[in-house]
């Protein structure tokens, strides 16, 4: 797979994202949205980032069993119970996302839901990836 990621200098620098990415490849990968759950099927974490690098971990997972790597990962969502305190945790969330994923971002959305699936949950993390 190949990416362009795509930043036009007339929009706002990016921050933990990209704009636009541009993906070639030969398979399409859909992640289902992803908390943090254990393999018990238990949310672990009290905070949004305890629970970020889970969730994060999970998508991940996923797409590793998939065949791909963070670095093709095209777009994610972040779908948050408190967008507030998400911005408040900006840079503790980047490095999670930083440690576990690198430096090629996705096009991402954070998006304030008013409760997930699981009521303990605080995130939750979808996106597709192309593979080569």
């Amino acid at each position: 797979m190949t990416t362009e990621r795509v930043n036009p200098p007339e929009l706002s620098p990016p921050t933990g994202f990209s704009h636009a990415v541009v993906a070639t490849g030969s398979r399409v990968v859909f992640l289902a949205g992803q908390t943090a759950l254990d393999s018990d099927g238990k949310i672990t974490g009290e905070t949004l980032t305890e629970q970020f690098e889970k969730a994060l971990g999970n998508l991940l997972g996923a797409l590793r069993a998939a065949g791909g790597t963070p670095a093709d990962l095209a777009r994610v969502t972040v779908y948050a119970t408190d967008v507030a305190d998400y911005r408040a945790r900006a840079r503790e969330l980047g490095r999670v996302w930083r440690d576990s994923a690198g430096r090629d971002y996705p096009a991402m959305a954070v998006v304030e839901v008013v409760r997930l699936w699981d009521e303990r949950a605080l995130v939750e993390l979808d996106g597709f990836a192309v593979l080569p």
